[in-house]
């Protein structure tokens, strides 16, 4: 009897030796994960003298505040293509591929044309990134969604992409529209 609790014991051992805390996979320690919040709002914060690597600075908490802003993306032929497929991806459904609210959805969910004269010419370029990152009443945010009270959106275009279309929306999207044969406002 001794012979198969002692076998049974060593058959279950290795079992045993699992379970101590020497086991434990290291992604799982406690430690400190910088890009995860620490508090509700915030990240831990980067340590001084640290470089970022890429990135432009948008510290805004809503579309009012974005007013002010400027580009920093310069206009160039590569911007206005990064733009014009971003904006064919994401903006299109609603706005139409020419910017003329012309979709087959734009007149269950109100989209504005984006080639009227009111876009091109009164709205900043800095109102348009805010709109685009936290949305409208009707259009989701691209952006920040977590900033928004109902939380609708998705973070699927990062600052820099957010920032190509609206050097697309102000400067290629009434020529595209033009050259496509839709007279606009600001094209008239």
């Amino acid at each position: 009897m001794k012979v198969v609790s002692l076998f049974a014991a060593l058959l279950f051992a290795p079992t045993l030796a699992l379970a101590w805390p020497w086991s434990t996979d290291m992604m799982n320690q406690p430690s400190l994960k910088p890009q995860e919040p620490f508090n509700e709002k915030e990240m831990y914060p980067f340590p001084t003298r640290s470089v970022p690597v890429t990135g432009f600075p948008t510290k805004i908490a809503n579309r009012e505040e974005a007013k002010g802003l400027t580009n920093p993306i310069p206009l160039s032929d590569a911007s206005m293509k990064k733009g014009r497929t971003l904006f064919r991806i994401y903006c299109a459904a609603c706005h139409g591929l020419t910017g003329q609210a012309d979709s087959p959805v734009t007149n269950k969910i109100g989209a504005i044309s984006l080639v009227d004269s009111y876009v091109q010419e009164s709205l900043t370029e800095g109102w348009i990134f805010g709109t685009i990152t936290f949305g409208s009443y009707v259009m989701p945010a691209y952006g920040v969604p977590a900033a928004r009270e109902d939380h609708r959106g998705s973070n699927d275009l990062n600052v820099e992409e957010r920032w190509h279309v609206v050097n697309y929306v102000r400067h290629g999207l009434a020529k595209d529209a033009a050259a496509a044969g839709v007279h606009t406002a600001a094209t008239q």
